[in-house]
């Protein structure tokens, strides 16, 4: 799994370097232009959620709009599946302990976030989301969905076609949150 996932990534990495050359002068958040992103996330949950997944993979799209050159808001919403772990559990029998390997279920969420971007240097620059993270799965012995608290904080950069940026993700509420470190690579056009 980790060997496909770095195949990818170099994959990734080296289309992003082909945009970005042929995109050098570029301008990516022209004020009053409305933009479109169709991105790939791909993550590593972290806290509760690292105990039943290591791999989050999603699609989202994200609506832009510039305030000003620097500047713009945004809409973004699509799916989220942290796929489940599989695990070993031990029974006790009356020839003694048996144990079994169980596929562990996995997490859906349909993510709602507003945000903005503020580029910090050409191409560079940090974004803030917040919303509200749906449960489509339950993982609870009473079959209950949650609805999560959303905070994003991004690290990125982006040309007039193609957007990489690096988040956390929080998800928080019910007395259980958790999160992901990821990434989320997107194709970008003008409306």
């Amino acid at each position: 799994m980790k060997n496909t996932i770095t195949k990818i990534m170099a994959g990734v990495s080296l289309s992003l370097a082909l945009f970005t050359a042929k995109n050098v002068n570029a301008q990516t958040t022209p004020a009053d232009k409305w933009r479109l992103g169709i991105g790939l996330e791909v993550g590593r949950p972290i806290g509760n959620a690292h105990d039943i997944s290591n791999f989050e993979l999603g699609g989202t799209a994200r609506l832009q709009y510039g305030l000003s050159n620097k500047t713009a808001i945004t809409l973004t919403s699509g799916y989220y599946n942290m796929f489940g772990k599989s695990y070993n559990q031990r029974f006790v029998t009356p020839n003694g302990v048996s144990e079994v390997t169980v596929d562990g279920k996995d997490l859906g969420i349909i993510p709602i976030k507003l945000g903005f971007k503020s580029f910090l240097a050409h191409r560079l620059y940090f974004g803030a989301e917040t919303g509200a993270g749906f449960e489509t799965t339950s993982l609870y012995a009473d079959g209950s969905k949650n609805t999560k608290l959303i905070l994003s904080p991004t690290i990125g950069y982006a040309t007039k076609v193609i957007d990489l940026g690096l988040r956390y993700e929080g998800f928080f509420g019910q007395g259980n949150s958790y999160g992901l470190i990821g990434l989320r690579i997107a194709y970008g056009l003008g409306l």
